[in-house]
């Protein structure tokens, strides 16, 4: 029998509009845009486009919804120019596709204005029918996709049901969140699907908002304890192989049959830092490289961190993306 191969990524797809400003106003007073550029973004575009310009050869497919907008065309052809599979990538008439306006200030901290669109309306149906020779179904975000996140009698949520197919049909299951600060539906929506994933990446934020442990210190300083009690707790709800959180000073790795450690990140001055779109996005694509290939825990992070660093290098969630070969290098030469 064949072995599987590829990943599928799947979820919210919009354009970012991404603007870098003087500074962040006081509310009623203008702030210059220095610099505008349009992008992809949401995680199943930035997950597969930083895979594809990796140049990793591996099969990639992207399922989503989008309008028949300018937006969505210009989804549809980034997918093509970087020979993504785009077959279940479906369009409507009833939503705009899905957007942001992300405001850049000087520190590299993003702030987003986000329109849903059609990604309230992906739902079951559009998961019929996928490549069975693909390994990996990455989801995300969770908490953003309205019809996924709907209730069922049966598995809690729609999202928990569609995780559960796809692991019923073979594939190893992977899920990312987004940060809401103060949404109180993180247990309720997070729970019932985690006993039906294989990976959990997500950033400090969201743990703390499973865990309800404080996750930095006044002075800022990471509890990378408390980091690793969430990682544990995520794995006792039913992740199957690896837990990942992952913050800008590092990222805490654990499995039920290894112990977790904490892998430093590479720092960047803050003045190096062009923008933070998509940097989870970037580490979550190289760390879902690392399983697809069977790496250890560490090696798979240390390439999630090196995809997450070309990413901050950049205004939006792609351009920053390197070869795998560049990464390789920049790991082997940068390694402690």
């Amino acid at each position: 029998m064949m072995e599987r191969q590829g990943i599928i990524a799947a979820g919210n797809m919009l354009v970012d509009h991404v603007h870098r400003i003087v500074q962040w106003p006081e509310r009623g007073w203008l702030a210059e845009i220095t610099h505008s550029e349009r992008s992809t973004g949401g995680a199943p575009l930035n997950v597969l486009l930083t895979l594809a310009k990796m140049r990793n050869h591996l099969p990639l497919q992207a399922v989503g919804l989008i309008g028949e907008d300018a937006d969505g065309d210009y989804i549809m052809a980034m997918l093509d120019q970087y020979h993504v599979n785009r077959q279940h990538v479906q369009r409507t008439s009833f939503a705009p596709t899905s957007m942001s306006q992300v405001m850049t200030d000087p520190s590299g901290q993003r702030t987003f204005f986000h329109s849903p669109g059609a990604n309230r309306l992906l739902d079951l149906p559009a998961f019929d029918r996928l490549e069975g020779s693909m390994r990996i179904f990455h989801l995300g975000y969770l908490l953003l996709l309205d019809s996924l996140d709907l209730a069922d009698k049966e598995y809690g949520t729609r999202a928990a049901r569609l995780l559960a197919q796809m692991r019923d049909k073979g594939y190893e299951t992977s899920l990312d969140l987004v940060s809401r600060k103060g949404d109180p539906r993180y247990q309720p929506l997070v729970r019932p699907a985690l006993q039906h994933l294989d990976y959990l990446v997500i950033n400090e934020l969201e743990a703390k908002a499973f865990s309800e442990l404080p996750i930095r210190l006044k002075d800022d300083a990471p509890i990378i304890e408390n980091i690793a009690q969430a990682a544990t707790l995520l794995l006792a709800a039913g992740v199957k192989q690896r837990v990942v959180i992952h913050c800008p000073e590092g990222a805490w790795c654990e499995a039920p049959d290894e112990a977790g450690q904490w892998v430093p990140s590479w720092q960047l001055a803050q003045n190096e830092i062009v923008g933070s779109v998509g940097a989870g996005d970037a580490f979550c694509a190289g760390f879902l490289y690392g399983c697809h290939e069977r790496w250890t825990l560490r090696q798979s992070v240390l390439l999630a961190h090196a995809c997450a660093r070309a990413s901050l290098l950049c205004t939006n969630a792609v351009d920053g993306a390197k070869t795998l070969e560049e990464l390789k290098r920049f790991i082997t030469e940068n390694e402690a």
